[in-house]
């Protein structure tokens, strides 16, 4: 599955313990999941987990979430939007993210924001993209992690 993940997912899953955006994470990391990723996400991504406080909510410095993206940026597809369809969603600050879905054949995007990613158009049908929770990639999924892959990942 093809997942590009909002930045209050990522922040989400590092902040969590056993949550489903904790559990998507490690997904990813197993290989279960792909992430997809371009630089304008990867920077906001950096942006918002650097900030002060959310550095203090997750435990980590930014050294820590500089390797955590390197590693990230490493397992994920990388995407190079060619194309955008703009104005496609309500909130344009989140329209990088279905470019990188539209270029890079999404099968969902993953938010807690289902509001920001309406179609900005009520007369428009939308991009044809599912948008949905951290749990509802997880009722897609027959895989679980184990005791030991929710212990294990630290921010590797």
């Amino acid at each position: 599955m093809r997942l590009v993940l909002d930045t209050d997912v990522m922040l989400s899953g590092l902040m969590s313990r056993m949550g489903a955006s904790r559990v998507i994470l490690i997904a990813a990391w197993e290989g279960v999941v792909t992430p997809l990723v371009s630089l304008s996400t990867l920077l906001e991504y950096e942006a918002v987990l650097k900030r002060p406080g959310n550095l203090i909510a997750m435990g980590l410095s930014r050294a820590e979430v500089d390797r955590f993206l390197d590693q990230w940026t490493a397992l994920a597809d990388w995407v190079e939007p060619h194309f955008s369809w703009r104005p496609s969603i309500r909130d344009p600050d989140d329209e990088l993210f279905v470019d990188v879905a539209l270029n890079g054949a999404a099968d969902m995007i993953v938010t807690f924001n289902l509001r920001d990613f309406r179609p900005a158009d009520d007369r428009h049908p939308g991009l044809g993209i599912p948008v949905g929770r951290p749990g509802d990639v997880l009722g897609r999924l027959e895989w679980r992690p184990s005791a030991t892959s929710l212990s294990a990942f630290r921010h590797r």
